[in-house]
């Protein structure tokens, strides 16, 4: 048992989406967030329906990683059919959504990575300064591409993919070259695909046990893997799509909590990056919030600045999954937002 699961303070709901990954099966076509989203909501809809007793329940959409792009589409989705309450659609509880260290704004976030491969919390210097000043030069052109993929709708993928491939050869890729853990600044990535052993996860997932507990239908799931990498190829023209807009909506109807934290040694998703797009959120408290005084956070475990709804988090000496790094003061986070003790 893990005391510190976060099925502690709520009921918890597992997706693997967009079909294809984990158990999930279906139509596998899916390459953005517009997709995405409406799988998503039509999930939440027959999962709410063929469990009534959860109805009443508030609803937090909590994702991690590629999340900050899930989670946000898929909260303003939920707003969206709760606004044009359809016939046959219930009207879900949508209280909050969590995002840690995600990718949901990537002209901002790709600015920052050079700044947390040589300038961060920790006084770590994971690149020399050449590479730091090559990273730094590749900015201007990397995020004249990423506007120029958002400014033409889901029509744009070819410039998206451009896009994509450039920043992240001209950018991350730089630090990819010095063999460090993109999810821990602090450790070697060693001989890992991921960086780190999922071994054991993979074995437990497909014991057949594991699928019989889960009610998995083995005539249609595959194997359970760490990685889809056919779905992951689909999505390469979603990658640095700007969710950030979502966010703003959600805000802005002025019922729905957000909370964003963000581990300090993660490289990939890193915590500049992602406290630079909360603060440039053009939203109805935008000064509000950018007004805020950062604070200690829970018995110094990190900082926060919070306003009107929306909440930042930098979680100290966490990588990319907080909840594996940090175990306890993850618990203390999702507490304090489900409860709303932030603001």
């Amino acid at each position: 048992m893990n005391p510190n699961s976060w099925i502690n303070v709520a009921h918890m709901l597992w997706l693997d989406q967009p079909a294809g990954v984990g158990f999930s099966y279906g139509d596998t076509n899916d390459k953005n967030e517009e997709m995405v989203a409406e799988d998503a909501y039509y999930f939440l809809q027959a999962f709410f329906k063929s469990h009534p007793e959860y109805q009443d329940c508030e609803l937090f959409i909590v994702g991690e990683s590629y999340g900050g792009h899930y989670a946000p589409a898929i909260a303003n989705r939920v707003m969206l059919g709760n606004e044009a309450s359809l016939p046959d659609t219930l009207p879900l509880k949508l209280t909050g959504v969590g995002v840690g260290n995600g990718l949901t704004d990537p002209a901002i976030q790709y600015q920052y990575y050079a700044e947390m491969a040589y300038h961060n919390s920790h006084g770590i210097q994971a690149v020399d300064e050449k590479t730091y000043q090559s990273m730094k030069d590749a900015e201007p052109t990397c995020v004249s591409m990423i506007d120029s993929c958002n400014k033409g709708g889901f029509g744009q993928d070819f410039r998206c993919q451009v896009a994509d491939t450039y920043c992240n050869t001209k950018i991350t890729g730089l630090y990819y070259r010095t063999g460090l853990n993109p999810y821990d600044i602090r450790k070697e990535c060693g001989d890992q695909p991921l960086c780190y052993d999922f071994s054991n996860v993979s074995k437990f997932m497909n014991l057949d046990s594991t699928k019989q507990a889960l009610h998995v239908d083995t005539n249609k799931s595959h194997a359970w893997e760490t990685c889809n990498n056919s779905v992951n190829y689909k999505f390469r023209g979603d990658f640095v799509r700007d969710y950030a807009s979502d966010v703003t909506a959600l805000l802005d109807k002025g019922d729905v909590r957000v909370m964003i934290y963000a581990g300090d040694v993660d490289f990939i998703c890193n915590y500049l990056g992602n406290q630079a797009w909360t603060l440039a959120l053009k939203w109805g408290h935008t000064s509000e919030f950018n007004d805020a005084e950062e604070l200690p956070w829970n018995h110094d475990s990190g900082l926060i600045r919070s306003s009107h709804n929306l909440s930042f988090v930098q979680v100290f000496d966490a990588g990319h999954m907080v909840p594996t790094d940090q175990p306890e003061v993850a618990l203390d986070l999702i507490t304090q937002f489900i409860k709303s003790e932030f603001v």
